[in-house]
């Protein structure tokens, strides 16, 4: 439980490390790309939620919720695309800058919301 409440950080925090990594870019699905997109998201937005962001707080709490999304989502991926925890974070890693790069959070926060299985 550690280690995915550490990658939940990292991906909020879009450590530049990661994004360094030599690793190949795999060739993802949609559906993938999707889980990712959305994995990436939540994390975001429970750690603005976290720090007591106005923006996070008008979605619903996702401390719990959407780290349960994000590690189902990252453990289908990696077993179906056949990535390692390297490649993983950094495709999460690229998901979430490009999230915060293009402003588009608010844009995908509806459709990600939509993913997660009822309280």
């Amino acid at each position: 439980m550690i280690r995915i409440a550490i990658a939940f950080a990292l991906v909020a925090a879009s450590t530049p490390v990661l994004a360094q990594s030599p690793a190949v870019a795999p060739q993802l699905s949609l559906d993938h790309r999707m889980l990712l997109r959305c994995s990436a998201a939540f994390a975001i937005v429970a750690n603005g939620q976290e720090s007591g962001s106005p923006e996070a707080l008008q979605y619903p709490e996702l401390a719990e919720r959407g780290r349960e999304f994000f590690v189902r989502a990252s453990a289908q991926v990696m077993d179906e695309a056949g990535l390692s925890r390297e490649q993983i974070a950094a495709a999460l890693t690229a998901e979430a800058r490009d999230l915060r790069g293009s402003g588009s959070l608010d844009a995908v926060m509806p459709v990600c919301l939509g993913l997660l299985p009822a309280e």
